[in-house]
């Protein structure tokens, strides 16, 4: 009977994953999705605490080590998640996820341990014999698991100290070509580890471990943040793949099933935001957009001057408005003002005022940021219109507000081939009748170059924080 519980428990875990990540595809049941896959995944982590059993019969036992550690990670999870303000859940997303790749780098750590753990008095005689007698595949599965999960891990720790500017951009002439041979010596080493198994075969496997991590950190330092959010999804593909990895070693189908999903997720996810960017993989990882570069010509020619516009004409434009569309971007998660942008969104809607929002791929800090922001303050998703969408009504549409978004809807983008963002699709908000932008300041985005839009002639700034303006907005509409 407990033969047939286990394999079972696993169907089902394996399962719940599949339905639970069909379910994220849209808000509506993305939180019944999570909850579904959290379910699958406890009954197969029971089903293994208890029902587990080794070649030789034994369980697993150390049942005060397993459940107090998933009290505390339960408590410190719940805790952090009820606690995260929505403009820190993209180094939240890092910081869980590199907690990930350190778990698969840890699992092929222990392994390797237990596989080449001999009596001290017997290792200059048996090391050798005993490192050989370690089958192939399950050599590759380990060091590879630790490679992947190190670099994961290293990499994940870094973005998240660059998203939350605990980490400053660091790069230097050549650095690439440096993070290419790392690379090289690492591939080599685990070659000859896994194909030769010398005496030093223990003291090599941990220094392809230093290397990995050395190797994490430098791959991600000159990534700026512009080009985050594809990082975060090639970071999350990693941990995926390293879990798969420990899945192949323990022969367990959950583990297996769970990192094929994330990590061929991951991949396509990394690829869809690439081609939102216009901008190749290769790019990205190379290119270093927006890691602490000096502004090109778009940001260093003569602009002119931009105009600002009072809350009043504000409300009086967009009251009178057949269409408004809403373009939200980091500023709006900067100041939590989702709640007082659908606020505004409804008293619109009340006068007449047909209402949309525009959503770039890559606004905000994450996949998905914009749409998780104003999820959480009950916008309709049938609201949020992806950019073809977006720029398909822009020109039947009098008025676009743009609330703290600033690259994604830079012309540089389109007008400027010396830009560094040039050939990245945008939000073509010139299109529309009326621009009003606001903006805390003139400063540039995270990018760091200068948005041509803002003096424009159909143009004009609204500066203050994003809920200030948008609650003293909103009075003026009550007004009108």
């Amino acid at each position: 009977m407990q033969q047939a519980i286990l394999p079972l428990s696993y169907l089902i875990g394996s399962v719940t994953f599949i339905i639970g990540l069909k379910m994220l595809s849209h808000p509506d049941s993305a939180r019944k999705g999570n909850l579904v896959a959290a379910v699958g995944m406890t009954i197969a982590i029971l089903a293994t605490i208890f029902l587990y059993t080794d070649e030789n019969g034994n369980k697993l036992g150390n049942y005060a080590w397993i459940f107090g550690g998933l009290i505390i990670g339960s408590i410190v999870g719940t805790l952090a998640a009820k606690k995260v303000q929505m403009t820190a859940m993209p180094e939240m997303v890092s910081l869980f996820n590199g907690m990930g790749g350190a778990c698969a780098m840890l699992i092929s750590i222990i392994e390797f341990k237990h596989h080449t753990s001999i009596p001290a008095d017997l290792y200059e005689e048996a090391g050798a014999s005993a490192l050989k007698m370690i089958p192939g595949t399950l050599f590759i599965t380990i060091i590879v698991g630790m490679v992947i999960g190190s670099v994961s891990f290293a990499g994940s720790i870094i973005a998240w100290g660059k998203l939350n500017g605990k980490i400053k951009d660091f790069s230097f002439n050549g650095q690439h070509i440096v993070n290419l041979l790392l690379l090289g010596v690492i591939t080599a080493l685990t070659v000859y580890v896994v194909a030769m198994r010398p005496d030093t075969t223990i003291m090599l496997f941990y220094t392809i471990l230093v290397l990995s991590l050395l190797y994490g950190i430098m791959f991600v330092f000159p990534i700026g943040g512009a080009d985050m959010p594809v990082v975060i999804s090639l970071l999350n593909s990693f941990t995926g793949v390293a879990a798969a990895f420990g899945g192949f070693l323990y022969n367990n189908p959950v583990m297996l099933t769970g990192g094929i999903l994330v990590g061929s997720a991951g991949t396509i996810l990394t690829i869809l935001m690439c081609k939102a960017m216009n901008r190749s993989l290769k790019n990205v990882l190379i290119g270093s957009f927006g890691g602490g570069a000096k502004a090109g010509p778009a940001g260093a020619k003569e602009q002119g001057n931009y105009k600002e516009i009072s809350l009043n004409d504000t409300a009086v434009l967009m009251a009178y408005a057949s269409k408004v569309m809403i373009i939200p971007g980091y500023g709006l998660a900067v100041a939590q003002a989702q709640h007082v942008c659908h606020e505004l969104e409804k008293i619109l809607q009340e006068k007449g005022v047909e209402v949309a929002y525009g959503i770039h791929p890559v606004a905000g800090r994450m996949p998905g940021h914009m749409n998780v922001l104003l999820a959480e303050a009950d916008v309709p998703y049938e609201k949020l219109l992806e950019m073809e969408d977006a720029n398909d009504q822009m020109g039947t549409t009098s008025v676009v507000m743009v609330l703290g978004a600033n690259d994604v809807v830079n012309p540089a983008a389109k007008e400027d081939p010396g830009s560094p963002i040039y050939g990245m699709p945008i939000l073509e908000v010139e299109r529309a009748e009326h621009v009003i932008v606001n903006k805390r300041s003139m400063k540039p985005g995270y990018a760091g170059i200068e948005n041509e839009l803002f003096f424009r002639p159909k143009t004009s700034m609204l500066f203050g924080d994003a809920k200030k303006v948008l609650q003293d907005l909103v009075a003026e509409l009550k007004q009108v």
